[in-house]
């Protein structure tokens, strides 16, 4: 998963996606030199495995000090911009876009270090309240300049043309203008008391997306202890919960773990539907005051998508779920269940399920299975693990919270924060280098174009992330032991079953549960469990049996509480293209890295369809999914080929 920095960036929305009016402008921002002349070793010696994060701010007081700062900035800009607004000019625009880029990049920097602070722990009170006084800072900087979002996105063409003419600095601008005002002409703040009020519908938001995810580490994801058939008492978590279904060779053992989860999620239900249906409304309320039929318009027109795009991506998934049908019964076979169940899902198909393996070592494997990609992919790879960037170890006791993220520090141009849980399993390996495809993207673009165009929709964000997955997989079946390799590929398929099943089902069950909280004031945990599980049965294989209970996984699905909402359709999205790319890479891997390299260099100077087109002749259509579902065909015939000849060996 990527976290990027809060939505900040003046009024509209995120980081630019950026309409490319004058062509690629990289060419035009300075460059700073990436070393990729020889493939350098990791030393072991050198891997750091928690957080330094002085190279942001030293103390807490020096952080408090620069929040203290960016207040007296935001007053300076509002006095300093709001009379010149009046009778713009190209020269005093300019000089606008430069100040406030360089709050904005103080501003992402204070909070990367809130953020990766509080993710450490939630209770930690200093860094609550500290994550909070940014969110605020945020919403008065947008009020502050609001000015300048009604100004920008109401100006005409030929004044546009005007201003651009009398002011030729502004040239490397002009894709970001056009991306963050001038299509927005339809929707934008009134006024600035509209402005105002949409801020503070901001602010709770986010208000609300930190105290979800609060609940979620300290109360959601604890569904308390089982007692395994060994008599050994088992605190099921975040961690835990998963491990066990993973490694556990004890059906039982699984069965109880599943079941302390599934009930215990029932029992947060309502306090979660509560919470979410708040901010469902907020989230509807805000879209419509800018003209969106609701927020799920809002994303698509940000992300240059159509709902109908994502409709046929939807039924293609549905349409082609028993592709997944020859998967489900290779793993039942493995198993030797005549009937798999949810607990059965997870398993790691191994002699050794439960088999932890040392993170160095993990990190050796990743680098190797780089070695067919650019030299600049293993020089981001040893400055990031290297240099206090990447917190390993989960500590959920401490309140560390659970999952995943790589956090962009475009305006440093540094390597990413990464933060991990890793448990030694194999399939942890994977989000190593899941988060390390983020992290590579990040500083590519940080060091290739202006900060204002190191960006992009969520699903232009995940594809290196997930194409990373498939290199592993495919370094997995060249070097690992037979077995090991059965054991990673069917766990691959598997996320293949995640990506183009459960992550559009999530973001379904948002848009409905959207609408339900649109028309419903005091909707229960019952009525978005019933929701989810029947959604769910659109999707899911019919040669599992689920269970009769409607299920509540919703509850503990960070995502779905995030002021970034519907999120999730951009694993679906980012895996088909990834898959169709990784196509490209194994026929010509050489022509590949050309384009691939130049693809995750120019942020969002271009805008998504124009990438795709341009470097690798892809659109999102119906031929992209029904080529990515035909990938996952091959992938399982791969699989069972693979086990066959390991059972003729023995």
């Amino acid at each position: 998963m990527m976290r990027k920095t809060k939505p900040i960036l003046l009024f509209i929305v995120s980081f630019a996606l950026i309409l490319a009016l004058s062509g690629c402008i990289e060419n035009k921002v300075p460059t700073q030199k990436i070393s990729s002349e020889k493939f350098e070793k990791l030393n072991i010696s050198n891997v750091t495995t928690t957080w330094n994060l002085s190279f942001l701010f030293s103390t807490r007081e020096d952080a408090s000090a620069k929040l203290e700062e960016l207040k007296l900035r935001t007053k300076n800009i509002n006095e300093t911009y709001r009379p010149k607004f009046d009778n713009l000019t190209g020269t005093v625009l300019l000089s606008y876009l430069d100040d406030e880029k360089e709050f904005l990049k103080s501003l992402d920097i204070l909070w990367a270090f809130g953020d990766a602070q509080n993710s450490l722990n939630v209770n930690d009170k200093f860094y609550e309240t500290f994550l909070s006084d940014i969110q605020d800072l945020s919403t008065e900087h947008e009020k502050a300049t609001s000015f300048a979002t009604i100004k920008l996105t109401s100006i005409s063409k030929d004044d546009w043309n005007k201003i651009f003419d009398e002011e030729p600095r502004l040239e490397k601008y002009k894709p970001y203008l056009e991306s963050e005002y001038i299509r927005f002409i339809y929707h934008r703040p009134q006024n600035e008391s509209h402005a105002e009020y949409l801020a503070n519908i901001s602010n709770q938001r986010m208000k609300l997306e930190t105290n979800a995810l609060k609940e979620i580490t300290n109360n959601v994801t604890i569904a308390g202890n089982i007692t395994l058939d060994n008599g050994e008492e088992f605190a099921i978590n975040s961690e835990s919960y998963y491990s066990l279904l993973s490694t556990d060779k004890n059906r039982n053992n699984r069965k109880k773990g599943y079941d302390k989860r599934f009930f215990h999620l029932i029992n947060e239900s309502d306090k979660m539907a509560k919470l979410y249906s708040e901010k469902a409304k907020l989230d509807d309320l805000y879209a419509r005051e800018l003209n969106y039929s609701d927020y799920y318009d809002a994303k698509m027109f940000d992300s240059y998508l159509t709902k109908e795009q994502i409709d046929v991506m939807n039924s293609v998934f549905k349409e082609r779920k028993n592709v997944f049908d020859a998967y489900i019964k290779f793993r039942k076979d493995k198993i030797g269940l005549d009937q798999l169940r949810p607990y059965d899902l997870y398993l790691q198909l191994m002699d050794e399920p439960d088999k932890k393996y040392n993170y160095t070592d993990s990190l050796i494997e990743i680098q190797k299975s780089y070695s067919k990609m650019d030299p600049i992919f293993n020089d981001i790879f040893i400055k990031t693990v290297t240099g206090n960037y990447i917190d390993v170890y989960p500590a959920p006791e401490n309140g560390k919270q659970p999952g995943g993220y790589a956090m962009s520090l475009c305006a440093l141009k540094s390597p990413s924060i990464i933060f991990m849980n890793y448990g030694g399993l194999i399939d942890d390996k994977k989000t190593i280098t899941h988060e390390l495809g983020h992290d590579i993207n990040f500083y590519l673009m940080g060091n290739k174009v202006d900060y204002y165009y190191c960006g992009g929709p969520e699903y232009e964000m995940e594809i290196p992330s997930t194409f990373n997955e498939e290199l592993f997989v495919d370094y997995v079946i060249e070097n690992y032991d037979k077995d090991t390799a059965v054991a990673v590929l069917s766990q691959n398929i598997g996320e293949y079953q995640n990506y183009f099943t459960s992550q559009p089902l999530i973001t379904e069950f948002e848009y409905e549960a959207h609408k339900k909280s649109d028309t419903t004031n005091n909707i229960s945990g019952a009525d978005l469990n019933s929701l989810w599980t029947n959604l769910s049965k659109e999707y899911r294989s019919k040669s599992i049996e689920y269970y009769n209970e409607d299920s509540s996984e919703w509850t503990s699905i960070p995502h779905i509480y995030l002021t970034n909402n519907y999120y999730t359709f951009n694993y679906a999205v980012s895996k088909a293209i990834s898959l169709s790319l990784f196509k490209k890479y194994r026929e010509n891997p050489e022509e590949f890295n050309k384009n691939y390299i130049e693809y995750l260099s120019v942020g969002t100077t271009l805008t998504p369809e124009e990438k795709l087109k341009k470097y690798f002749n892809l659109e999102i259509n119906k031929k992209l999914f029904e080529d990515a579902m035909d990938i996952v065909d091959l992938r399982i015939n791969e699989l069972i080929e693979l086990e066959n000849k390991q059972a003729s060996k023995r």
